[in-house]
């Protein structure tokens, strides 16, 4: 009988013994397993941080690109004009705003070429007047008005070696025009230098007196 009792005591011991390794394998599998997920965790981070990382670069590089492609739209801006040529000056050197400026006056001369008065009258001051060349000095309506009724033909325009001054809101434009015109029955190329001037108006530029 003792030694049933012993036996079935060692069986029990044997079958615990068992159970605490079986116990102490699954404890280790967790921890493993704990491990691995922690490490997955970390690598998920880190894989996070280089996507954001990715992510900043190429919106920097897509901002550069569209900022880029932008500036050479507007240089290039000048093709549209195709009654006026604009020479001795290397826009690659302006600044936007001096870019800005060349564009606007070459808009405006596009317009005197094509008798086109409602774009120039978005580009003029009410108050601008104007002095010929014989010293004749007219209101921009008058000027307009001969324009429009064939007094005044412009054909084409030249901008000569400009040179172009930003200062906050005021801005000029100096060159040399070449007017290949019909001026009050006189036709000809007539070359004037002279200096214009912008004012911002309500976040716009426009041609104003001095």
């Amino acid at each position: 009988m003792d030694h049933i009792v012993k036996k079935s005591t060692a069986s029990i011991i044997i079958i615990l013994s068992v159970s605490m390794l079986c116990a102490c394998a699954a404890n280790t599998e967790k921890e493993a397993d704990i491990a691995v997920s922690d490490e997955i965790v970390l690598d998920q981070g880190a894989e996070s941080d280089s996507g954001a990382e990715a992510i900043t670069e190429m919106e920097v590089t897509n901002g550069t690109e569209a900022a880029n492609q932008e500036d050479e739209e507007m240089r290039s801006g000048l093709e549209d004009y195709t009654n006026i040529e604009v020479t001795g000056i290397d826009t690659n050197s302006l600044t936007e705003e001096q870019m800005e400026i060349l564009l606007l006056q070459a808009r405006y001369c596009q317009a005197m070429t094509d008798a086109d008065t409602a774009t120039m009258r978005e580009l003029v001051s009410e108050d601008m007047t104007y002095t010929h060349m014989s010293g004749k000095t007219q209101t921009r309506e008058e000027y307009f008005a001969d324009i429009e009724k064939g007094r005044l033909n412009y054909y084409t325009i030249g901008i000569e070696n400009p040179v172009i001054e930003v200062d906050g809101d005021t801005a000029t434009i100096e060159y040399t025009s070449v007017l290949n015109a019909n001026a009050y029955g006189a036709r000809g190329t007539f070359r004037m230098s002279g200096i214009h001037h912008y004012e911002k108006r309500d976040g716009s530029w426009i041609l104003v007196n001095r």
